[in-house]
């Protein structure tokens, strides 16, 4: 009977417990326990704090010791501060976020448009249009000081720049099927897009020409399956120039910086959803 009895009291635990709702939300970590914040290169102590005998000091001038968890946390974070130097570097300023937006913006616009002059440069050869994915752009441009390690941090995969010779029918192939799956990052052509398909398609200012052979630029994930693109399934001529898809951003970002310019780019209308 005791059993019967403390069965069935679990049982009712159970379902109450199932009925409960359970809510959550994200809340931003402010470094209010510590005061912690981004650490540049030379204030590392005044960002993060400092370890001495066991004991961290955090910037508030709150003393944690014991080898408690904070204090744990604290040794690998300043462990790794040296190594982060070099990508601490300041190599440009923006007076505004440069942020990635569909279906297109400044970052997008300016990420393919410097992959396509550097494939221009590096090939020798006329690059009308350029493609790249929105996924393989991982962060955005702050406003301020920009770092080395902004734009590694924005472009984190290893992909090469490609050359490739594809004929004006294929374009429009892929230009359909981007439509009806995911956008990519256009340069070179203007498309108006209307119900997921696109009404017009113009490259350099003149309608796309089914029978034309376009230099594209591109990058090698998109070549063999990433996002679930092919663009190299039928393109004529396929060559990786070695590049990796952030060099010349930032290249562009250094020359810019040298030359007294802040960092920003424009959109032009590219593409036009109706």
């Amino acid at each position: 009977m005791n059993r019967i009895i403390t069965l069935v009291a679990l049982l009712c635990i159970s379902v109450a417990a199932s009925a409960q709702k359970y809510t959550w939300k994200a809340i931003p970590m402010d470094g209010s326990r510590a005061g912690c914040r981004y650490a540049m290169q030379d204030d590392v102590d005044e960002a993060i704090g400092t370890l001495d005998d066991g004991v961290y000091t955090a910037p508030n001038g709150n003393m944690f010791q014991d080898d408690s968890m904070v204090v744990q946390t604290a040794a690998i974070v300043l462990a790794a501060q040296p190594a982060m130097y070099e990508k601490k570097a300041v190599i440009g300023y923006s007076d505004h976020e440069i942020v990635e937006k569909k279906p297109e913006s400044e970052l997008s616009n300016m990420i393919v448009d410097l992959m396509m002059a550097a494939a221009r440069n590096e090939s020798g050869k006329e690059i009308h249009l350029g493609l790249l994915n929105f996924g393989g752009i991982r962060s955005d441009l702050p406003n301020g000081k920009i770092l080395l390690d902004d734009v590694e941090s924005m472009l984190p995969f290893n992909n090469n720049i490609v050359y490739m010779e594809m004929t004006g029918r294929e374009i429009r192939k892929q230009i359909d099927y981007m439509l009806q799956t995911k956008l990519l990052a256009t340069g070179g052509m203007k498309i108006v897009v209307k119900d997921k398909k696109a009404v017009r398609i113009k490259v350099n200012g003149k309608p796309l020409d089914d029978d034309k052979v376009y230099g594209v630029a591109t990058i090698t994930f998109l070549l063999r399956g990433g996002d679930d693109f092919n663009l190299g399934e039928n393109a004529l001529i396929i060559n990786d120039l070695g590049i990796l898809v952030r060099q010349p951003v930032l290249d562009h970002i250094i020359n810019e910086t040298k030359s007294g310019r802040m960092i920003g780019y424009k959109k032009d209308g590219r593409v036009i959803i109706r």
